[in-house]
């Protein structure tokens, strides 16, 4: 799972995808608009950041867990990253599976974003695609190159949610899918899940 881990730590400077329960963080909820897809990824990452600079580590994370559960296709981008295996599992290893996602995900990458707090993401452009658009964006560190970055953004309710993210040409869900179905060939899908909580934080 190097490769993923290495993309999505450059991915996670505009943010972090996947079902939790919503912690309670009302005003960063009320502070990202996701009426408009070039709008939602510039106040989601500007939310995203801010939560770098208010308190301490536990509780930055709590926020991004909200976050993610609240402004990522979960269950859409968790279903595709185990497509190949959904067929030959249970209900009880999809349930496990879905339970430790997000874990994994918020105790693998968000210290790393303290590394990057002082970075902006600059929307570009929104190309419209069916009932979403790919959001166009540039990531802005001092210091470095800007990285390129396209959000897949797909309209679920009443507002958009982020259901892919390619970086610098690397597209992140097809990325992690490889490095899934790598590691249950190797393993087991059972072992997949005990390594994901094992990273859960």
């Amino acid at each position: 799972m190097i490769r993923f881990r290495l993309v999505l730590g450059a991915a996670l400077l505009g943010v972090s995808s996947f079902a939790v329960p919503i912690l309670g963080t009302p005003a960063a909820a009320a502070s990202v608009d996701n009426s408009d897809p070039a709008r939602f990824i510039e106040t989601l990452s500007a939310q995203a950041f801010q939560t770098l600079h208010v308190g301490s580590k536990a509780s930055a994370r709590g926020q991004f867990r909200s976050l993610l559960g609240q402004y990522f296709a979960v269950d859409e981008i968790g279903d595709r990253l185990i497509r190949r295996w959904r067929p030959q599992i249970s209900p009880a290893q999809y349930q496990a599976y879905k339970a430790a996602l997000p874990g994994f995900l918020i105790g693998t990458y968000a210290d790393r974003l303290y590394d990057y707090s002082n970075a902006q993401v600059k929307v570009t452009r929104a190309i419209p695609r069916g009932d979403g658009a790919a959001v166009m964006s540039t990531i802005v560190i001092p210091g470095r190159n800007p990285i390129n970055a396209i959000w897949t953004v797909e309209k679920i309710g009443g507002g958009y949610k982020v259901s892919n993210l390619s970086v610098s040409g690397i597209n992140l869900v097809l990325t992690q899918t490889a490095d899934f179905d790598s590691y249950v060939q190797q393993n087991s899908f059972d072992k997949l899940v005990s390594f994901m909580k094992s990273r859960s934080s």
